[in-house]
């Protein structure tokens, strides 16, 4: 079974901004544009469109030119010692890595089967990373090749000098490939070439026309390197291989019943568990991508009403985003119904039905890297939009069930490894196995036997089972809060917070507690338009709100407001609220 399809069939059309002042196109741009007449003619079916977009983050019009994509850049990858690790990834365990740090644009894209079919294995680093960070992941995976998008080269040069230091006379700098972007300071491409990097077009020009790419010998061949987000330790390095990335990329486009010409809106990161598998997916659909290089509000809107996108993927964050974006932001009503899946964190139901509410009608799915993006989905029962909206949304927090490429998924105790009862309410861990699940974590024997003990991979949620099947996270194991001998599920409890009309986000964590061991800290961030002229009563509001809709022992002893640290992914650090409620010492003991 092979991810890739013909070359005679599978194109990629990426799309080129014209050049400033004259109106004329580049060369490279007037390239893909004869192609694509002449292809056009050929064929109108066999290619995949990817359009570009500004640094500002909103779509340009332009010209969407066809490009052979998935064979040229395998063909134009040069020889990596197999010993190598590239940020591409281009090489993993045996094979040789090659890395990336770029936003969404049309070269990581390419990047996708360009790598895998040079026999590489493709690691897009986050560029939300500090330099220590990029620094391990770039060394941890002894990349070899790096590319880099001409924004970020000071973050690849800073990463690499921090691995030059460490290493000294053992170090060998890897080759440094910089993709260059009309949008952005020309200064930064003149000195990234001044420097040795090679720019991406003249890297591409050095190619083997006549290299013929072969498919995997064993879809046991690793595909692609992440990294976890590594929020209380050093990155995990997450190795997929050929066999699940098919799976799950087909899994995605059946379970989102995504159909062929889907308009694609990169506001999913590709350097997140590869857009969750979508970049495959497209190009397996003939669909078109929007690329954005930088995600807001005021951008998603325009690209659905000016580019026809009927599709695009987000974080709880993303959605949050759009439901409380400015009306002048916002370009409403929608043309149509815009599909969204979400996945990343639990979204609040409150959010999904405010979304709802703007016309989008959002998938709910469960993952993680280790399961190559999502893994499974909230199916929707169709007796669900006969319910009042609050049940609906509530209903469709939920986990739910399997993805079709997931072998298996269950809920177990994590002692006896025997399966919950399906009552809704049992803790228990969730637990996948099959082919859509990592070969394993890069360097890291003793995670891996962790990871997978007892012949299941162990995702270290808490969750339960319902009656109809369906599964629902109720906690990490780690956010769990033990107040007094009982256990409070923090997301239960956020939930709750999120309905509150003055919440926009909100995060709930352990605080010590003289009389419960523990207890509810709540931290908030207010929506701009709330007055804050009275903070201590406007806490007494929501603290108010949650007694009338949680048992007490659940509600926050503790209200913080303020902004909440995120990840690179846009997942709120929970390690870091846990060290503020630490520094907050515990909650007194009434003296009453």
């Amino acid at each position: 079974m092979c991810l890739f399809g013909s070359p005679d069939v599978l194109m990629i059309l990426i799309y080129e901004t014209k050049s400033s002042g004259d109106g004329e196109w580049g060369p490279v741009a007037e390239r893909h544009r004869r192609f694509a007449e002449e292809r056009g003619e050929l064929h109108r079916l066999d290619a995949s469109l990817v359009l570009g977009a500004s640094r500002a983050g909103s779509p340009e019009p332009g010209f969407g030119y066809p490009w052979t994509g998935p064979v040229h850049l395998g063909r134009y990858l040069p020889p990596i010692p197999p010993a190598g690790v590239c940020s591409l990834s281009l090489f993993c365990g045996s094979r040789k890595h090659g890395g990336s740090i770029a936003p969404n644009v049309p070269a990581i894209y390419e990047a996708h089967f360009g790598v895998p079919m040079s026999g590489a294995v493709i690691n897009c680093v986050n560029i939300r990373l500090n330099a220590p960070t990029v620094s391990f992941l770039l060394d941890h995976s002894q990349a070899e090749v790096v590319i880099v998008d001409q924004e970020f080269y000071s973050l690849a040069e800073e990463s690499l000098k921090i691995i030059a230091e460490k290493n000294k006379s053992s170090y060998k700098p890897p080759i440094l490939i910089v993709i260059s972007d009309p949008t952005c300071d020309p200064k930064l491409l003149q000195y990234a070439l001044k420097n040795g990097a090679v720019e991406y077009e003249k890297f591409l020009e050095t190619g083997d026309p006549g290299f013929e790419w072969k498919p995997p010998r064993d879809e046991w061949q690793s595909i692609s390197l992440g990294y976890t987000s590594g929020t209380t330790s050093n990155p995990k390095g997450v190795v997929l291989h050929h066999r699940g990335a098919y799976l799950m990329a087909l899994s995605g486009a059946l379970v989102w019943g995504m159909n062929e010409g889907a308009v694609y809106l990169w506001t999913l990161p590709m350097f997140h568990c590869n857009g969750w598998c979508y970049a495959w997916t497209l190009a397996a659909l003939c669909g078109t991508s929007v690329c954005l290089r930088q995600v807001t509000a005021n951008a998603i809107f325009s690209a659905i009403a000016h580019q026809g996108v009927t599709h695009f993927c987000g974080a709880p964050v993303v959605l949050n985003t759009i439901v409380n974006a400015p009306p002048t932001d916002t370009i409403l009503p929608l043309p149509r119904t815009v599909e969204v899946m979400t996945a990343g964190a639990a979204p609040p139901p409150s959010v999904l039905a405010a979304m709802s509410r703007l016309g989008f009608r959002v998938t709910h799915t469960y993952g993680l890297s280790e399961t190559y993006g999502p893994s499974t989905v909230c199916a929707w029962k169709p007796e669900w939009g006969l319910l009042p909206a609050d049940e609906r949304a509530r209903l469709h927090a939920r986990q739910g069930v399997r993805y079709i490429g997931l072998e298996c998924l269950d809920v177990v105790d994590p002692k006896s490894m025997k399966p919950v009862p399906a009552d809704g309410t049992t803790l228990g861990e969730i637990v996948m196995r099959g082919n859509g699940v990592m070969k394993g974590y890069l360097k890291n024997p003793k995670a891996n036997a962790e990871a997978f003990e007892n012949g299941w991979f162990h995702s270290g949620d808490l969750g339960v089972k319902h009656p109809d099947g369906y599964v629902e996270v109720k906690d990490r194991a780690k956010d769990i809060i033990i107040s007094g001998g009982e256990n409070i599920s923090s997301l239960e409890v956020e939930k709750v917070v999120y309905m509150h009309p003055a919440v926009l986000e909100a995060s709930v964590v352990a605080r010590a507690d003289e009389r419960w061991g523990e207890s509810p800290c709540a931290f908030i961030t207010l929506k701009e338009s709330i007055d804050r002229s009275n903070d201590s009563a406007l806490s007494n509001d929501i603290l108010k709100f949650c007694k009338e809709r949680l048992p007490g022992y659940w509600v926050p002893k503790s209200v913080v407001f303020g902004p909440l640290p995120k990840t690179a992914t846009g997942k709120i650090k929970k390690h870091e609220l846990r060290a503020k409620a630490k520094e907050l010492g515990p909650v007194r003991k009434s003296r009453l």
